[in-house]
């Protein structure tokens, strides 16, 4: 009996087990999937599909989860009838190959609430990725490994859409009641990492573990920091203190024990990466060991051009996080002292920085708010509102006030703070005020991570209700009051309502899932 009989795979001769990255990086050139860089990265292609594919992303819907996912948009059903058909057609697939790639890890590095994951791979270098991003094991774990959940990924096998019950021809799979994700027509790696994302996010708070999408750090004092922001709102570059420990850049679990890493890697955006910004995620471009997926390459020299947007602009690195040298080995840290929230608001109305109660911290949360800039032409364009509840809407299973709900009993039971840290536009809009100094916005950070804040003079703000810092040290005062930095008073007025508004609009989906202390939290304007 083989490794893979017991999940109904049984023809592949050869199973590669847990292979080490430079026997899989071998695999993966010796079966021309990638190529080696001129510093010995793997750069590899995933073809059509450079990002998730969310309209393809589907949970089953059963017993188990009728009346615990929060189905809509985000989370779409399928039909056990539907998966179990899929689920076949992916068994008959991998018993007419010769070679699969397995990789046995765990999701989580506190050994209590770990998940140990099996990976079943048709390629090398999608092994080579899972065994980046997730927690390693070898020894007498490996020997004795259970795993809890299985991940079957087929990138070259192909559905047939609306003919299999779906939309095209990658598909995204969750069964929580066979324990069994399904992947296939896309080669995005991306895919395998959020779908474990998703199971933790699922399981963890039935188990009073707040999951999360953010990242986290220890200061010199072990005092944990919590950051959570969506794309562009600095999340990377103000997590990444050369003064703090870095446990992880992307995925938590928040226990009573403190803070731990779902994974034992990285996976960072690399699109105009420079070694004077990121050098340490710049350095893990030229590593050994190292994914590169969708970068452009010299075909003769094999030198990477990190700034050529040529096949797409979410060109990646997926890496262990060892290559970075100051993080946390453990991978764990203590209950935060601070969670803060990033936003970056083109609209230029948010306040700097303000400190929110546990209401608003729900509020906000759910809300997961930012702005971007819209494209320009001719001339300057309106931003736009961008909402991803709980910072992370598209791997969130359950209703987000059952994570919102999660965050307010830790941050009152560990007497944590929470700041909403504000990395966009002051003085006006975009188009007319200017982006916050990076040099303000580290002082505003260490201030509040360091209680420099604690005997300051917060104002109430008063048509979004924030409670907001009148001053920080190395921060000019002009800087501290929104409104003040508007030549306009008028049109700073008009722009805050209207942001009140787009706040108010898009909470409405979430209020059957909250107490009226929470919807109360928004803005009032």
């Amino acid at each position: 009996m083989t490794l893979l009989n017991a999940h109904g795979i049984t023809k592949p001769s050869t199973i590669h087990h847990n292979l080490t990255a430079a026997r899989l990086l071998e695999e993966a050139v010796r079966r021309g999937e990638g190529t080696f860089s001129d510093y010995g990265a793997l750069i590899v292609n995933t073809g059509k599909y450079t990002g998730r594919s969310p309209n393809d992303k589907f949970t089953v819907q059963d017993a188990e989860t009728n009346d615990t996912v929060w189905w809509g948009k985000v989370n779409r059903p399928i039909t056990p009838e539907t998966f179990d058909k899929l689920h076949q057609q992916v068994l008959d697939y991998y018993n007419k190959r010769d070679e699969a790639f397995v990789l046995d890890c765990y999701a989580g590095t506190d050994p209590e609430f770990r998940l140990p994951v099996r990976i079943v791979c048709e390629a090398a270098w999608h092994n080579l990725f899972a065994r980046n991003m997730f927690v390693r094991i070898s020894g007498d774990e490996l020997a004795n490994f259970k795993p809890a959940f299985t991940v079957l990924h087929a990138p070259y096998f192909e559905a047939k859409g609306a003919t299999d019950g779906l939309n095209s021809e990658a598909f995204i799979l969750a069964n929580f009641s066979k324990k069994v994700v399904l992947i296939g027509g896309t080669k995005y790696a991306g895919e395998v990492k959020k779908s474990v994302f998703t199971i933790m996010n699922y399981l963890l708070p039935a188990r009073g573990v707040l999951p999360m999408h953010c990242s986290a750090n220890i200061g010199p004092a072990g005092d944990s920091a919590l950051f959570f922001g969506l794309s562009g709102t600095g999340k990377t570059t103000l997590s990444a203190d050369p003064k703090r420990k870095l446990i992880g850049d992307d995925e938590h679990g928040w226990s009573d024990a403190g803070v731990f890493n779902f994974e034992g890697g990285c996976y960072a955006k690399v699109i105009n990466l420079s070694p004077e910004a990121e050098p340490e995620i710049y350095a893990t471009t030229k590593r050994f060991g190292t994914v590169l997926e969708n970068v452009v390459f010299d075909e003769h020299t094999r030198a990477i051009d990190l700034d050529s947007n040529k096949l797409t602009e979410n060109t990646r690195a997926s890496y262990p996080i060892e290559m970075i040298p100051n993080h946390e080995p453990s991978g764990r840290g203590g209950n935060p002292k601070n969670v803060v929230f990033l936003t970056c608001d083109a609209f230029g109305v948010l306040p700097p920085i303000s400190k929110l109660t546990p209401e608003q911290a729900q509020y906000h949360f759910i809300s997961g708010y930012t702005a971007k800039v819209a494209g320009t032409e001719r001339g300057v364009k309106e931003p736009s509102a961008t909402f991803s509840s709980c910072f992370g809407a598209p791997f969130m299973p359950r209703h987000p006030g059952v994570y919102a709900k999660l965050l307010a009993e830790k941050l009152t039971r560990h007497g944590a703070n929470c700041w909403l840290l504000n990395t966009g536009w002051a003085g006006g809009a975009y188009g007319v005020g200017s982006r916050m100094k990076i040099k303000h916005t580290r002082a505003m950070l260490n201030a509040a991570l360091e209680g420099k804040l604690v005997n300051v003079e917060f104002k109430t703000h008063p048509v979004l209700g924030l409670k907001y810092a009148s001053a920080c040290p190395d921060v000019p005062s002009e800087i501290m009051d929104p409104r003040e930095g508007w030549a306009d008073k008028a049109a700073y007025d008009a722009k805050a309502k209207h942001l009140a508004g787009l706040f108010r609009d898009n909470f409405k989906q979430f209020e059957d899932g909250v107490s009226e202390a929470v919807k109360n939290a928004g803005p009032k304007g």
